[in-house]
């Protein structure tokens, strides 16, 4: 989701009041969860991790609550995207007690 947002804002296609629900709400996530990048630079490495993708924990309502603004912007600009929710998301690769970060399964 963030990724999504960073990548219209880069691009120049968001409006005004988008960008600044995006500087004022990446500055409250910034503020309530540790960036797991922080912790170990590699965590996003596209060689040592393909795919690291992070995901809320259930138990982080309080941060998943104030992801509906997101959605809204990536609507308004048709990026699909959908809500999942599994207990087994791949393999963990950090956690802390809000999130994990996961490289998905293989299949095939």
């Amino acid at each position: 989701m963030f990724g999504l947002i960073n990548g219209l804002a880069k691009q120049g296609r968001l409006s005004p009041e988008q960008e600044r629900f995006r500087t004022e709400s990446h500055a409250w996530y910034h503020a309530n969860l540790i960036d797991p990048a922080d912790v170990d630079p590699r965590v996003y490495d596209r060689e040592r991790n393909p795919g690291a993708t992070a995901w809320f924990k259930g138990s982080a309502g309080h941060l998943i609550e104030r992801v509906s603004g997101y959605l809204e912007i990536l609507a308004a600009h048709e990026v699909a995207c959908v809500r999942i929710e599994t207990a087994d998301p791949g393999s963990v690769i950090y956690e802390d007690a809000h999130q994990v970060i996961v490289v998905p399964y293989r299949t095939g």
